[in-house]
């Protein structure tokens, strides 16, 4: 596994981290100081912002996890990957979507954006 893949799979696992104090720090050691993530329905930026938006949406879908879906693809400092948002386990996803991440010199996230491809209607 490179070392892309592991900073993604360390993402995925702060998306489910349910703990505060455990999400808080894998903030840290995920997201550069500055770092951002936007998506259609949000615009932050910092470690405090992010582990606010990601406390958000596991409120907002509680007993959901992020899980990859399919391979991250990687050049250069940029990594984009497919995710799904769902009930734990192999249950049909109700949020799927993709990311385009930048890594910072350290290798932490500078930047993710977020799309979305299927939401929830009601």
């Amino acid at each position: 596994m490179s070392d892309v893949e592991k900073m993604i799979d360390q993402y995925i696992t702060v998306w489910n981290e349910t703990d505060p104090a455990a999400r808080r720090a894998g903030v840290a050691q995920v997201w550069d100081a500055d770092g951002t993530y936007t998506d259609p329905l949000a615009a932050v930026q910092g470690h405090d912002a992010i582990d606010a938006l990601i406390a958000a949406v596991q409120a907002q879908f509680p007993g959901f996890a992020f899980r990859l879906a399919g391979t991250v693809d990687a050049h250069h400092d940029v990594a984009r990957f497919g995710w799904h948002l769902g009930p734990r386990g192999d249950a049909e996803s109700v949020v799927d979507g993709f990311d385009v991440v930048t890594l910072a010199e350290d290798g932490r996230i500078r930047h993710v954006y977020g799309f979305l491809d299927k939401v929830p209607t009601t």
